[in-house]
């Protein structure tokens, strides 16, 4: 078991740092701001908070009205818009993030800069455990500046901001927070509140809760593809024959969940100390991959996820000529997830004990130089029991060593980063695995130099250079068993190495009076890339004692591999009509990758554009936009070609009191045509579709 008791070491640490120099700092930047202030455009994700004009990589940031707007169940589905951004979506209650491609061991998913502590990773079929609802803001990183969060960040960085533990004191006896949905394609209703309250001129309460209820999700299509509906019908099966006919309902799709938790922050001149403590709890089935061969069940399997969790933050502004700040950040977490058969029987369960800790010394800046250096520590103690069984009981530790440097000379701006990472994996023998006990360890080095120049005013080019390794996980080291979730039997390899790649990125930035524009470009080139692919049964027969598989065998491997794309968004000020201001803005991303000597590689979603136009006035704002996904042509041998299609959107948005811009009422109506769409990176996508058409209203209270 993982003992949280280095949290609260830590943490009395820096308590008695920040006691012992009650005033020997100003507040920080965070205190600066107003109670109700949002800097959307500062990237707190980058260590040294930066504009997101000054990252030198492709960043996102979606808060207030827009994080409103784009809110959903998951964190993949409510990112789904963002450039270079698509989702797993297996189903709609567990869609993680996909980032230039890049999914599972290569997206770190943070929450305030720590883990999210749960076994999303693991498979799609696993939904993470961060609730979008009590999100204040979300960050996307992408590019090198992510490394600084892990090895296994190498595609990027998606970091989740709340308020559970305060870092202001409310300059109101009472500040509440809520948020309730109303969304038709599921019949889905959600709540959310939040209060934070001063008990002292220093100490802050926090407790927030929520709860959300959805039905099976309306698709406004058929369930299955028209290959899959063909196949079907010519079944002489007559239950498999009426797949064919199943429409609108995606069976088995329904959730129930619902959260709470407090905290507390110790808010003073000489910094912040605080706390928090939740307790979630979800409940979601997974829709079904149906058979079409007589005489083959169909699962329908409901998932029941819990999580306890702890976490710790404090900063000592220090502002000495050397370091400006310290900061800790810490959490541990206890997990937990039943797979529950149509029967109610549990047929696997998976125990996750997870803590991680980050130590962030912050720079001074020193003319145009500044930056940070730190240490993170994370443990995992992880194991599966039940009849899905598919990896030995491992425990993993990591330990690294970062920093990023920063110089400033006006025109031009140069960004140096490095991490070295010391990991160790282990796996127990384990008879049922036929697997004997493993220790590997694993030494990983990353960098990165980056560059800007200011080529007219307002516009800046931008290039960037890394280098990153990345040690492999336990499942690709250690699986060994059928897994439904991706129904395949996995099979891992204990004597992989590490997953090295040389990466580039070019910037084009330009912003004036009524328009900005960001352009990212980047090519990977991968050695020891590490990817599932078919073989023949035999090897997985062996590992499974000679007993026949369940579903066929998939077997981890490295090779050379390439990933290149960009992602592009604009947005102009057309106008002002009637006291609106008419803006005009687009994005499009595209990313295609080659696995040598295997082809494509699986689950890469295809070219996407998308255009909006918005009236913006103090109290209303109206939006419509249209969102075209092309065709994926280019699969791998494993996966079928997925259909283009095109989603029409609208929203309106009213701040009902004068004044307070937090509180609104919304309705958006979402693929208004009813149209059927798929996402190429879903390994569901034949049998799961998008949402149809989704009338949703919400309503945000901030007082």
């Amino acid at each position: 078991m993982i003992s949280p008791l280095p949290l609260l070491r830590a943490g009395c640490a820096v308590a008695a740092l920040c006691l012992a120099f009650p005033a020997a700092a100003q507040a920080t930047a965070t205190q600066l701001q107003g109670y109700h202030d949002q800097q959307s455009d500062i990237i707190v994700t980058a260590i040294v908070p930066r504009r997101q004009g000054d990252i030198l990589s492709g960043t996102s940031v979606i808060a207030g009205a827009e994080l409103t707007r784009a809110l959903r169940p998951t964190i993949g589905d409510t990112l789904a818009h963002q450039p270079g951004v698509s989702a797993t979506s297996f189903g709609p209650n567990a869609s993680r993030p996909v980032l230039r491609g890049f999914q599972g061991e290569r997206v770190r998913i943070l929450t305030d800069g720590i883990g999210s502590f749960d076994v999303s990773n693991t498979s799609v079929d696993h939904a993470v455990a961060i609730n979008p609802l009590t999100a204040d803001r979300i960050e996307v990183l992408r590019g090198p500046a992510a490394l600084l969060y892990g090895s296994s960040a190498i595609g990027g960085v998606v970091n989740v901001i709340d308020s559970r533990i305060p870092r202001r004191v409310p300059d109101e006896p009472v500040h509440i927070d809520g948020i309730a949905t109303y969304g038709s394609a599921a019949n889905e209703r959600t709540g959310s509140a939040e209060i934070e309250a001063p008990i002292t001129d220093k100490l802050v309460v926090h407790f927030d809760g929520s709860y959300s209820r959805s039905a099976d999700l309306d698709t406004g299509a058929y369930i299955l593809t028209p290959a899959l509906r063909a196949q079907a019908a010519a079944s002489g099966d007559p239950a498999i024959a009426a797949l064919a006919d199943l429409r609108g309902k995606l069976p088995n799709s329904a959730a129930r969940s619902w959260e709470v938790a407090g905290g507390a922050g110790l808010v003073t001149d000489g910094g912040n100390l605080g706390f928090s403590v939740a307790h979630t709890d979800n409940l979601y089935g997974v829709p079904a991959r149906y058979s079409l061969e007589p005489g083959s069940e169909t699962e329908q399997v409901r998932l029941h996820m819990k999580q306890d969790r702890a976490d710790l933050r404090a900063e000592l502004p220090v502002n000495g000529g050397i370091l400006e700040s310290i900061r800790l950040r810490a959490g541990f977490a206890d997990y937990q997830h039943q797979e529950i058969e149509e029967s109610g029987a549990v047929g696997t369960t998976f125990y996750n004990e997870s803590i991680e800790s980050r130590l962030e010394l912050v720079q001074a800046k020193r003319g145009g130089w500044d930056g940070a250096v730190g240490a993170q520590f994370f443990a995992r103690n992880f194991h599966v029991e039940g009849e899905e069984k598919f990896l030995p009981r491992n425990r993993t530790e990591q330990l690294g060593f970062f920093t990023l440097q920063s110089l400033d000379f006006g025109t031009t701006r140069i960004e140096l980063g490095g991490r070295y990472e010391h990991s160790q994996v282990e796996a127990d023998a384990d008879a049922t695995l036929f697997n004997p006990a493993y220790h590997r360890s694993f030494d990983a080095f990353s960098a990165s130099i980056g560059a800007s120049q200011e080529i007219t005013r307002g516009w800046r080019l931008g290039l960037n250079l890394a280098r990153t390794e990345r040690a492999p996980s336990a499942e690709e080291l250690f699986a060994r068993g059928n897994h439904a979730g991706t129904q395949a039997f996995e099979l891992g390899n204990p004597d992989f190495g590490l997953e090295k790649s040389w990466g580039v990125e070019a910037t084009l930035r330009g912003q004036g009076t009524g328009y900005n524009f960001s352009l990212s470009a980047y090519h990977n080139w991968f050695n020891g890339y590490i990817y599932d692919a078919l073989v023949n049964d035999s090897a997985c027969m062996a590992a499974n004692g000679g007993e026949p598989l369940d579903f066929p065998c998939f077997q981890y491997a490295q090779a050379d591999a390439r990933y290149l794309g960009f992602e592009a968004e604009a947005s102009i000020k057309l106008g002002e009509v009637g006291g609106y201001k008419v803006n005009l803005d687009g994005m499009a991303d595209y990313v295609r990758a080659t696995i040598t000597g295997s082809g494509p590689a699986p689950r890469i979603p295809p070219l996407r554009l998308l255009g909006g136009i918005e009236a913006q006035g103090d109290r209303l704002t109206l939006r419509g936009e249209i969102e075209h996904s092309f065709a994926q042509d280019r699969t791998a041998a494993t996966e079928t070609r997925t259909d283009g299609f095109t989603l029409v959107n609208a929203s309106l948005s009213f701040k009902p009191l004068k004044g307070n811009d937090r509180t609104t009422i919304s309705l958006s109506a979402n693929n208004i045509f009813d149209v059927e769409a798929r996402r190429h990176a879903s390994f569901l996508k034949d049998y799961a579709p998008l949402a149809g058409r989704d009338i949703r209203v919400t309503a945000r209270l901030s007082i």
